[in-house]
């Protein structure tokens, strides 16, 4: 008898450890809120991610040697390298935060 009794008092043991875990486990039913909220944040900014590769890829093909947009290559030029034309006039506005002063 006291073998049986130890072997049912393991079994439910085990059982109790077991439905522990189901319930307050790292993907238990407790965790399970979280891990759709996670889920949902991680889907958000994969399609923010998604967004920017796309934009991205839309400036790389206007660029390509072959075809270049030029429109979108003389701004490059004149923000990167600070290019004008000769007849252009440049004309700079202070900072928010000099004029307030």
């Amino acid at each position: 008898m006291p073998k049986e009794q130890l072997r049912q008092g393991l079994a439910l043991g085990v059982l109790l450890i077991l439905s522990a875990l189901a319930i307050a486990g790292p993907s238990g039913l407790l965790a399970w809120n979280d891990n759709e909220k996670l889920l949902d944040q991680r889907q958000a900014q994969v399609a923010q991610l998604t967004q920017e590769r796309d934009l991205l890829k839309n400036k790389v093909a206007r660029l390509n040697p072959d075809g270049a947009d030029p429109d979108l290559v003389g701004e490059l030029l004149r923000r990167n390298l600070n290019v004008v034309h000769p007849d252009e006039i440049v004309i700079t506005l202070e900072d928010e935060a000099s004029e307030a002063r």
